[in-house]
């Protein structure tokens, strides 16, 4: 069996939905390849900068509605204690992607999008045209395909995409908790070969995530035995978790994540989101540029299908466009990891920082980019 798309989006999360939403508002007809259902926890910071709130905005979406904490103020520590603040110059909102997700998918179908719930398990690409095919047996035609398929895949695979190849030594951790945090604070804070952040999102429910070197967890038993022995050392953390109450049944943890470069176009698909590239989560800014990728690629798809542009053009000014938008984000993170992670660089760093406090924003804005 065939059925024939005009542009097939595969992955439903921040990144897909948000670009499907775009491209039925500019009147294109829009799958939704997402084998999940809705609503859905993940494993995220759940931090999303001001900087597109224009753009969501400009789409219909009243994110107000779902009632996100305002955050505008930041606070960094390493883990030995000392502790810096600063004001967001651009602010920022907190807000589960249990429910943006949810929010986003029901807008999707709202505006006509269609929804196919099945695993995509491989990608052809042939006479302009693209050949999709699923678990079921079902094949799809479609003219253009965005990859919005997350942090790991198993297309990843079929693409042989070289990341997916390599080990990577990254853990993360995400649970919601109950307790007295600020509404408008997210707190990043240091501790032995990795780093959390710490916001609240809605319904005073507080999101605790954190990225941790594989290597340095597997010496515990188990997440609660970590968290007591190596996060509690930085006693800013552990003041949060001892007052907190955990919400979720036990913390939700996502392996081998992966923050090598990774290839903007793969098989003529453009990559969006995280599966086009991953922001350390120190620089707090992941789900804005998830979200700025998507608008990126709808701008360029209507131009291609506008018949403006060809498609090696498409393809090359969204590799352009994307690496003068992000690239010089994705490395200002990598080198504060490698900062932070390092012990006698993080205490230096940081008595620079307390010595000069006007550095800090200074930083900040490094990861962040322009209202859209």
């Amino acid at each position: 069996m065939k059925a024939n798309n005009e542009i097939s989006i595969i992955g439903g999360g921040l990144a897909g939905l948000t670009g499907g939403i775009d491209l039925l508002k500019r009147n294109f007809k829009v799958v939704l390849f997402e084998k999940n259902d809705y609503p859905k926890h993940k494993v995220c910071g759940e931090f999303i900068s001001n900087e597109v709130l224009p753009y969501l905005s400009d789409l219909g979406l009243k994110i107000e509605s779902l009632q996100p904490t305002i955050i505008n103020k930041t606070q960094l520590s390493t883990y030995s204690g000392k502790t810096i603040e600063s004001d967001l110059s651009l602010g920022g909102f907190g807000i589960s992607r249990y429910v943006l997700d949810n929010f986003l998918y029901n807008k999707f179908l709202e505006l006509g999008g269609k929804v196919i719930k099945e695993v995509v398990t491989k990608v052809g690409f042939s006479n302009e045209i693209f050949t999709i095919f699923t678990q079921s047996n079902t094949i799809y035609e479609s003219k253009i395909v965005l990859g919005a398929f997350g942090k790991r895949s198993n297309l990843d695979m079929q693409l042989h995409r070289k990341f997916i190849q390599q080990k990577s030594p990254w853990l993360a951790v995400k649970a919601h908790y109950s307790g007295k945090f600020p509404n408008d604070l997210v707190g990043l804070h240091n501790f032995k070969g990795g780093y959390c952040g710490v916001s609240k999102v809605e319904n005073d429910v507080i999101n605790i995530c954190y990225l941790v070197k594989y290597k340095s967890f597997k010496k515990y038993k188990d997440i609660k035995d970590f968290q007591e022995n190596v996060l509690y050392k930085n006693k800013n953390l552990e003041s949060i978790f001892k007052e907190s109450q955990i919400i979720f049944k036990k913390p939700l943890t996502i392996s081998q994540i992966s923050f090598e470069d990774k290839p903007k176009i793969e098989n003529h698909m453009l990559m969006i989101g995280d599966a086009a590239g991953l922001i350390h989560p120190l620089c707090g800014n992941g789900m804005a540029m998830a979200i700025h990728s998507s608008k990126i690629s709808c701008d360029l798809v209507t131009d291609y299908l506008q018949e403006k542009i060809s498609r090696a053009t498409l393809e090359s000014k969204y590799q352009q466009i994307w690496n003068k938008t992000f690239q010089k984000r994705l490395n200002f993170g990598k080198f504060l990891s490698k900062l932070l992670l390092n012990s006698y660089l993080s205490k230096i760093t940081m008595s620079i920082l307390i010595a000069f406090p006007f550095l800090l924003p200074i930083i900040i804005k490094k990861t962040h980019g322009n209202p859209l």
